[in-house]
């Protein structure tokens, strides 16, 4: 099928001692895979990994997803202040820039649910030309912060991170991604966006 939207893999992993033990199915890939598909009008090529909570493992898959010529990587799980969580750890060994907003806005949105979101430690980084980005371990949540808030009537009252993903990897020399705005209307400088050749 020809399409106008530049092709783009996005690494999808979910971190969990649990799941990736089989003791719970996992719903951290699927959540994903689901709202990036709504989320982009792009032909997506996955890249799913599910592993437990191991620091080193975490590091390796995401160096392994980056070399895989991943632009995009969205991990789910391990952020939270219990001893076996060590996502934002492993994520900030393989940086090299750190990206603060992403998280700080993840905090925000999730706050307007449950005073524990000041709990959750995601972290956002680059390595090389794709970013890396920690969400948060359910499904629900992941749709909040990548979507943001709306009103009964569909309108935005809190941007969700994904609203700045496809402008970010535009400047670390990645695809050009377009966005479903009936899902998440990406923002980009006028002097930043594609004419649409169709």
């Amino acid at each position: 099928m020809n399409t106008p939207f530049d092709p783009i893999k996005i690494g999808i992993v979910s971190i969990s001692d649990r799941a990736s033990s089989g003791v719970y199915v996992d719903k951290g890939l699927p959540a994903l895979q689901d709202w990036l598909t709504r989320a982009l009008q792009n032909p997506i090529r996955f890249e799913p990994r599910l592993i437990p909570d191991e620091q080193a493992r975490i590091s390796a898959t995401l160096i392994e997803l980056v070399d895989a010529g991943c632009n995009l990587v969205l991990t789910t799980g391990g952020t939270g202040p219990a001893l076996r969580d060590v996502t934002p750890e492993a994520t900030l060994a393989v940086a090299h820039k750190e990206m603060p907003g992403f998280g700080e806005q993840m905090r925000q949105i999730s706050l307007k649910f449950v005073p524990t979101a000041i709990l959750s430690r995601q972290v956002a980084v680059i390595r090389h030309q794709s970013l890396i980005i920690n969400l948060p371990g359910q499904p629900k949540a992941i749709q909040e912060t990548l979507e943001g808030l709306k009103d009964a009537e569909g309108q935005s009252l809190m941007a969700g991170i994904f609203a700045a993903v496809p402008y970010c990897v535009d400047l670390i020399g990645g695809p050009y991604m377009e966005t479903n705005d009936a899902v998440c209307k990406a923002f980009r400088p006028k002097s930043a966006m594609r004419p649409l050749s169709l």
